[in-house]
């Protein structure tokens, strides 16, 4: 996806992420990637242990990480969940 998310492809995944993630006080958690959003629900957000995604207002986005590998391996669980489910 070289860092060219489609702003429906990030609210596909984060929906899918709630309706069949499991629930705990911070958010949804499947396959490893956490959705939640922030307090007034503007901003929504996908991490992994190695990388965050937040996704907000005029559907820009930012990813947080320390290597570029770990973002090429959450791009992969996010392809895996919108095709799974």
């Amino acid at each position: 996806m070289k860092n060219e998310l489609d702003s429906r492809f990030i609210l596909s995944v984060f929906e899918k992420i709630k309706t069949h993630g499991k629930e705990d006080q911070e958010g949804h958690m499947l396959e490893g990637v956490k959705a939640y959003t922030d307090f007034d629900g503007y901003t929504l957000f996908l991490e992994d242990a190695s990388v965050q995604l937040s996704f907000g207002f005029h559907n820009q986005y930012h990813f947080q990480y320390e290597k570029a590998e770990h973002v090429e391996q959450f791009e992969k669980k996010l392809q895996h969940i919108q095709a799974n489910y």
